[in-house]
């Protein structure tokens, strides 16, 4: 069975309901042979769109040591976190580099928490000079935003440009906290924006909810919203094999099981949202 696509809003590109995070085992030194297995792994269940970050620690070395020839075969997407022109502009030759490809699918701006985020990144000499610069010039097809501090900040900043992605949270302890799901997202639907959904186990810390026993209801959550993808972040083959058959029997809930799951999670909301282990 197929894992079933969305479009990625007006980019009109179809992407896998699941794609692959640059987290997990990406998000490490030393470990070329597993991330070697899991990438390739991953375009053979039939996986498209793939994530990282220039932040990422080794991911995006890694994808440029596994993809080689298969890098047609999907959808590449990276983030910068520098808040300056400058800085971008070096965070994309770092990246193209380093995941030995002239140009990316999707190149998205990094983790805007603050208003002095949002000054920097959108006033003179600012990021985003570099992200529209980088597209001009074929280096980049598309452009994206990622938040999940603020859905307040990540809001002005698809007001103040037309961003082709947003990338932000999605997942049970979302309603019941500060919820993108309720304000960011329809505004991203409203401008044709592909919407990708991200901590859907609450980067990796569902198994400490005292009735966990699965991680299924919380991806087929995500998947139930207007969303076009979530990115899940693997540890190994096996946790990915398991993602992809929720992927592969993704069913959406109905109002009645999110209302549900969203209340039982209600209590845990914040500490899941924010847990820093000790």
């Amino acid at each position: 069975m197929e894992i079933a696509k969305r479009k990625l809003g007006k980019t009109g590109v179809e992407v896998t309901i699941m794609g692959l995070g640059g987290e997990g085992i990406l998000r490490t030194f030393g470990y070329e042979t597993q991330a070697y297995a899991l990438i390739n792994r991953a375009i053979d269940l039939g996986i498209n769109y793939f994530e990282s970050a220039r932040a990422y620690a080794g991911s995006e070395l890694y994808y440029g040591h596994a993809l080689r020839e298969r890098r047609k075969e999907i959808f590449l997407t990276s983030k910068s976190h520098a808040r300056h022109r400058e800085g971008a502009l070096v965070h994309l030759h770092e990246t193209l580099t380093n995941m030995k490809t002239d140009y990316l699918d999707l190149w998205q701006v990094h983790d805007v928490r603050t208003d002095q985020d949002v000054q920097a990144i959108f006033g003179p000499g600012g990021a985003l000079e570099a992200f529209v610069e980088a597209k001009a010039r074929g280096l980049v097809r598309f452009i994206g935003v990622t938040g999940h501090h603020d859905p307040r900040i990540l809001l002005r900043c698809i007001e103040m440009f037309d961003f082709d992605t947003v990338l932000l949270p999605a997942n049970p302890a979302e309603p019941s906290h500060r919820s993108f799901l309720d304000s960011v997202v329809p505004q991203a639907n409203q401008r044709q924006m592909g919407v990708i959904g991200m901590k859907v186990y609450f980067r990796g810390f569902a198994s400490r909810i005292p009735w966990y026993h699965s991680m299924e209801p919380f991806f087929r959550y995500a998947l139930s919203q207007p969303v076009s993808t979530a990115v899940i972040g693997c540890e190994s083959v096996e946790q990915l094999e398991e993602n992809v058959g929720f992927a592969r029997s993704f069913t959406a809930m109905t109002h009645e099981e999110m209302g549900d799951l969203v209340m039982r999670v209600a209590p845990l909301a914040r500490p899941l949202m924010y847990y820093k282990p000790e």
